[in-house]
This record gives C-alpha cells, structure tokens and sequence, in this order.
C-alpha cells in the first residue's frame, strides 16, 4: 500500500558522498559542531566562554580554578529564533546579522522612553521577558561567534581548509603533502590530519602506496606508537586506501578494506562528476545564497547534487550548462516537483554512471480506488518514489 502521509522518497546510502563529512563545516550551526559538537540538539560550553546561565549566581573567587572548568549546555534548534536565523548562514556574514539583531533590540528598548500613556508602558513591560530571552540569547551567540572567529582566524585553521579546497577543486593531491607535513609538525589534532590523508584517498581512488607508507610512518612518529591500530581501523573501513594501477579512481566498500575490480557502479570519478554535476562554484553569493555551495564556500556536496537531479533539474541544469541559475534553488521544488519525480535521474544517466552504486526508481501500485484518486491529482498512474 503506498503511504498516506509521504508522497515521495529518496534515499542515497552514506558511502556514496564520503567527502562531505570529512569536510570543514563553514555554517555557523557547522563551525559550533566543529568546535564543541552538538547532541541532541545540545551543545555543552565552557562558561569562561558564554558565561553562568540566566539567574545562576557566579560562585565565590576562592573557586575560580573550578568555575573555569564547568560546562553549561544550551539549547540549539528553532526554539531560539536567532539561531533559527544563523544555523545555516555562512559564518563570514554572521558578525554583520549579530550587529543588525543588536541594533534593532537596543532601538526597541529605548523606545521605552517614548511611551506617554499607561497603555504604552503596559505594552512596553508585555514584552519586556520576550526581549530579555532576546538579550540573553543575543549574548550567548555573540560569545559563540567570537570564540569560533578566534578559531577560523588562526593559521592552521585557514591551512587545513586552503588544502581541503585544493583537494576538492582537482589540484595534484601530492602538491598538498607538504602542508600536511607541515600540519603533523605543528602538533595538529590527529582527527585534523586524518580526515585529509581520507578526503585525498576517496577522491583520488586512494594515495599513492609510497606516500601512504610516508605519512603512516609520520603519524606514528609524531602522535605515538598506539596509532597503530587507529591506522588499521580507518584502512580498515576503506577510508585511507593505497592506489592501484589497474583501478586508478577506484573507491573501495567501506569495511572491505581491499580492492575489487573496476566495475561500473563500484567507484565514483570525481574528476568527471565534479564537471556532470558542477560540484565547484567559483562564484557563491553568501550574503543570499541561491545554491547548496555557499555552505562550503565553493563546494556543493554530491548527495545534495542527487537530490537536485530529481527535485531541481532546471536549476542544476543550468548551473552545469554555465548559465544563470534560478534566484532560489527551492523555486523549482515548489513549481516542477511533481514532474521531476515522475521522471526521477532522467537527464543525468552519465553523471550517475561515474558515480558508485546502483541507481534505481521504483513505483508504487496501491489499491485501483487509491490508482485513480492519485491519477486524477497528478496525472500519473502511480506513485513513484526515487530511491
């Protein structure tokens, strides 16, 4: 029976786009995740950066040294309307939102010198807990954005992306080893260096054996001998491979830990897809965005790009044709997403063959009364859903 309450479904495994999550996030929600990780729509932060909660007390000087240390969680989801309003934003135009939001509370509170009647006062002291949840909130993203400003300023910061952005855009991978070098000497985060030796293997098919053999030998020197085993269980999973001749861009399964032949649908070119499917934007307008690249300034992720394939083929289609594209990406999905889902993939048969993994559509047959009813609202003999 098809469903009555989803109309459509796309699922895209993991493995198919490994590079995104070995990619710095550059969203404001993305750089706290970064930072300080967020569970359960929670983060837990140190109140030396954003401070005691609204109403704690601050503790006695004599426990300062403790007081450092003591974590607060604060809530982050919509509930809280200005990170409702910077979670997605690219971070390099969150000062100038914060300014903006700051402006216009302390012209609010200051109108409260306006007020001639009791009636203008009782509305002033209505609104006055909602514009201290305001301030308070106002504050604590204020600190955030400060701490991740420290953070996206300093030189290993701006390193790690320099070579991140080289590595997606197509640059010769063994141009950027001596930056990693360089990265590993300066006591880098083993997390950091990992996830580039990773993002280098699952674009080009893995390193090169020699280079893999040199950077094993480095992160054992440098982080210790324990490593060992961190080193086997990323190769392990398929992330941190050594190349092979007969399969240059080959992408092994994840947990295969071995390479198998060069089949179609067993690897992804992403020196053909970054091309098929315009994973690189020169050009990102941050300030209002009208395409999935802005949030890794440049770099459009593959699983998003396939979701685009089906639900916003004209605005993909024009990006990829070197033309302008729509003023909002979502415009299609609101004005054509009943006839690009009854044609699903169609128009990108030879991005998807560089691409692993089987693709495949499958319509839904429900019972002849629930047929017509959708054929009557959609013109379509049955449901299909894109998987």
């Amino acid at each position: 029976m098809p469903s009555s309450t989803i109309e459509s479904l796309i699922i895209i495994d993991r493995e198919v786009d490994m590079v995104t999550p070995l990619l710095t996030q550059l969203t404001y929600e993305g750089l706290i995740d970064e930072m300080f990780g967020i569970k359960n729509n929670q983060a837990e932060i140190d109140t030396s950066i954003i401070g005691q909660a609204p109403g704690q007390q601050p503790k006695a000087q004599s426990d300062a040294p403790q007081q450092q240390s003591l974590k607060r969680k604060i809530q982050l989801d919509s509930s809280d309307k200005l990170y409702d309003q910077l979670r997605d934003a690219n971070f390099a135009i969150v000062g100038p939102l914060l300014n903006k939001v700051a402006r216009r509370l302390a012209g609010e509170y200051e109108s409260r010198h306006g007020a001639k009647s009791t009636s203008e006062l009782r509305d002033f002291v209505n609104k006055l807990p909602g514009y201290q949840a305001e301030q308070a909130s106002l504050k604590t993203h204020t600190s955030l954005t400060e701490e991740a400003l420290k953070h996206t300023q300093s030189e290993t910061f701006n390193r790690v992306l320099e070579v991140q952005q080289n590595l997606v855009s197509g640059t010769d991978p063994a141009s950027q080893h001596d930056t990693i070098e360089e990265l590993i000497a300066r006591d880098t985060p083993l997390p950091t260096i990992l996830r580039l030796l990773c993002l280098e293997s699952t674009l080009n098919g893995g390193l090169r054996p020699k280079d893999l053999d040199h950077f094993r030998r480095h992160i054992l020197h440098a982080y210790g001998y324990q490593h060992h085993l961190t080193l086997h269980n990323v190769e392990t999973m398929g992330l941190l491979t050594a190349r092979t001749a007969a399969n240059p861009f080959y992408i092994p399964s994840v947990g295969s830990g071995s390479a198998n032949t060069n089949e179609s649908g067993k690897i992804t070119n992403y020196a053909s897809v970054r091309k098929s499917l315009r994973l690189i934007v020169d050009e990102v307008n941050e300030q209002a965005p009208n395409d999935i690249a802005y949030v890794y300034s440049g770099y459009a992720p593959l699983s998003v790009r396939l979701v685009q394939c089906v639900l916003q083929k004209q605005h993909l289609l024009s990006l990829v044709r070197g033309g302008p594209s729509s003023s909002s990406g979502s415009v299609d999905t609101a004005t054509s997403s009943s006839s690009s889902l009854s044609s699903g993939f169609s128009g990108f048969e030879d991005a998807l063959r560089n691409i692993r993994g089987e693709t495949f559509n499958r319509i839904q047959k429900g019972e002849e009364a629930a047929t017509k009813a959708r054929h009557m609202l959609k013109g379509s003999a049955g449901e299909k859903s894109v998987v």
